[in-house]
């Protein structure tokens, strides 16, 4: 386990010593160009001034800042669900500070295991995320966006709403005292974990409050929901997006939609990790072995649904992983396992991973595509993803707002 001091390291090393792939204005000539939209251009030369694209020039340079002819150039990935913050502690076991006499640590501590997943989460190849969610997040939403540490651009629910009990009012109270506090999104939950057998939790009511008054604000709604009445519910409330959904059904998966509501359903790198890595988790909270069991039962039928939402007309599939303690800097291996074991085309896998990623955020006018104008948010892959998507195990380059965060790009 990587100690706190390494941690910090590792940070400085990133932000200050990283080779970059040159001055301002850089022009990189690649192989190479999915644009993130679904469309692919050869051997054309990108130019970055600042912290943005400002042309694609479909007549190749001769002298590039960067000859990048044997990669493959794309946008950085965006994952829109994932938990930045959690981490094994000392002693091994997820940390969890209700634990009470388990383990401890101070708020630094927290916040540098926080970064650290930032860091190995940027340097795969994902410039952006959204963490759903915990209060920490906002300290390291802020210093990456202020500059001064290296990771990938965060949003943040900060605390979720998960208390049944809640009536309407208090509910929508607490949407408001989220969005006072800086959150970007609210999450919600509408049902049980899958652990434990992913149950509805609020009722109709509940969730017309909290997603009317997360709208109210000018907020987006991600609503953690498995069965088919706590997503139906969810839905008629004008919900924004929904989260896992393991247990629906096609009639289900075409409900969401006809109402136009985003999904986000995870598949297989949050239950390969906590398999993998069982003894760290196993103890805490409901990560008992009825829950584990519980998990292995929802695998088969994570993968069926999500090919039935493949085959759902007008179904807005995003792309999401519920990384946690274990699963960060591993983000598009659930992209590759929605090809291979899932049967996604790969092109349109990868843009649910970025330009369709960015929509579902309110963010397409910023990331998700290389076009002009947009944020230069770039990674570099030896290989062609649209022909074998494991090429995103091997990302050479990242460069996240015209500033380089990865640089093992091999000169031919």
């Amino acid at each position: 386990m990587r100690t706190l001091r390494s941690v910090l390291a590792l940070l400085l090393f990133a932000a200050f010593v990283l080779p970059a792939w040159g001055a301002e204005p850089v022009t990189i000539r690649v192989g190479k160009l999915l644009d993130g939209k679904g469309g692919a251009m050869s051997d054309v030369t990108i130019v970055v001034e600042g912290s943005r694209i400002v042309g694609i020039e479909k007549t190749p340079r001769e002298n590039p800042t960067w000859d990048l002819r044997h990669l493959t150039l794309m946008p950085g990935g965006i994952d829109t669900h994932v938990h930045i913050g959690w981490h094994f502690g000392r002693n091994g076991k997820l940390y969890d500070e209700e634990e009470k006499g388990v383990q401890k640590e101070t708020p630094a501590d927290t916040i540098l295991y926080a970064a650290d997943n930032g860091v190995e989460t940027v340097r795969s190849g994902i410039t952006t995320v959204q963490s759903l969610g915990a209060p920490e997040d906002a300290a390291l939403r802020d210093a990456i966006a202020r500059g001064i540490l290296p990771g990938p651009r965060i949003l943040t629910s900060l605390e979720p709403i998960a208390d049944p009990s809640l009536t309407p009012e208090k509910i929508r109270e607490a949407v408001r005292r989220r969005a006072e506090e800086g959150a970007d999104v609210i999450k919600i939950f509408a049902s049980k974990s899958i652990r434990d057998g992913g149950a509805p939790t609020l009722t109709q009511e509940q969730l017309d409050a909290a997603c009317g008054e997360a709208k109210a604000h000018h907020l987006r709604a991600a609503v953690h929901a498995h069965g088919v009445e706590s997503v139906r519910r969810a839905v008629l409330a004008g919900c924004t997006v929904i989260e896992h959904g393991v247990l629906l059904d096609a009639a289900t998966l075409r409900f969401i939609a006809e109402h136009g509501t985003w999904f986000d359903p995870q598949t297989d790198l949050v239950f390969r990790n906590y398999f993998e890595n069982k003894q760290h988790f196993v103890g805490i909270g409901n990560f008992t072995d009825e829950g584990f069991a519980q998990m292995r039962r929802a695998v088969p039928l994570a993968l069926n649904m999500f090919k039935e939402a493949l085959k759902t007309p007008g179904l807005k599939i995003v792309f999401g992983t519920d990384a946690v303690a274990g699963a960060h800097g591993r983000n598009f291996e659930e992209l590759i396992y929605r090809v291979e074991k899932g049967g996604q085309d790969p092109m349109d896998a990868i843009v649910s991973a970025t330009s369709r990623a960015a929509e579902s955020l309110g963010l397409q006018d910023k990331i998700g595509a290389v076009a002009s104008g947009l944020e230069a948010d770039l990674i570099a892959v030896e290989g062609d993803p649209t022909q074998d998507i494991n090429a995103l195990r091997h990302v050479a380059g990242v460069m996240k707002g015209g500033k380089v965060v990865k640089n093992e790009v091999r000169c031919r």
